[in-house]
């Protein structure tokens, strides 16, 4: 039965491959979502092991942030903006777990990773949600959660406002967007609590400040950060 499972597999996959979410190419018999190249050569930025990186550095004197780091570097055209295009905006899913497996399995490199106690997605506005169908964040904290061996909650943190989108506007006007959109659902479930806030990606990092000073704001926390990409240099 197993034998003729795999033959229809095989013949299905000739006329239907299964395509990598980073290049695009046809995965090869046992690759899932990103093939063997992609994991090898996608550009990893291994801040999670470097103290002052260039992320946490982007933070200081705005909000006190413990550690900051992000899987990949980003830039335009590259595999990995088609990599989060593939996530965001076609639908696939499984790529946002299988991205927080693999860094999952990196942050836990980290002694400052180790001691997270809760991962916390950046939430979307319920309608923004209801649009897409779902959050990418959240997928990338499940995958964080099944490698790090750490509870995630969807429900921590809510967006109370819709905002506009972040992609053509300057710093100030990202911080102005965001600066009063965010609430803590449950304050007691973060009292005394390392938190691990992730999101996609990092640019100005305005939406990550905003989250972060709301959950410092509880009394005896700690905030981490944790992103797919980062274009902060």
């Amino acid at each position: 039965m197993n034998i003729i499972s795999e033959y229809v597999s095989d013949f299905v996959a000739l006329f239907y491959p299964q395509l990598c979410c980073g290049c695009g190419n046809p995965l090869q018999k046992g690759e899932e979502v990103i093939c063997t190249l992609c994991r090898h050569y996608l550009p990893k930025t291994y801040y999670h092991i470097e103290r002052d990186n260039p992320i946490e550095k982007h933070f200081w004197g705005r909000v006190d942030i413990h550690r900051a780091a992000a899987c990949y570097f980003f830039q335009k055209g590259s595999r990995v903006q088609h990599l989060i295009h593939q996530l965001k905006y076609k639908g696939k899913t499984e790529a946002g777990i299988a991205i927080g497996k693999i860094y999952g399995h990196d942050l836990l490199q980290s002694v400052d990773y180790r001691t997270v106690d809760l991962i916390v997605p950046v939430p979307l506005h319920k309608s923004k949600e209801m649009l897409r169908t779902y959050n990418q964040a959240d997928l990338f904290s499940e995958g964080l959660s099944i490698a790090m061996s750490k509870p995630w909650s969807k429900h921590a943190l809510q967006r109370i406002a819709a905002t506009e989108t972040q992609t053509h506007k300057t710093k100030f006007e990202r911080w102005q967007n965001v600066g009063t959109v965010f609430k803590v659902a449950y304050p007691e479930m973060l009292a005394g609590k390392h938190v691990m806030i992730v999101d996609d990606v990092i640019t100005t990092g305005s939406t990550l400040e905003a989250c972060a000073q709301i959950i410092l704001s509880i009394p005896e926390t700690k905030v981490s950060i944790a992103t797919i990409a980062c274009a902060v240099k």
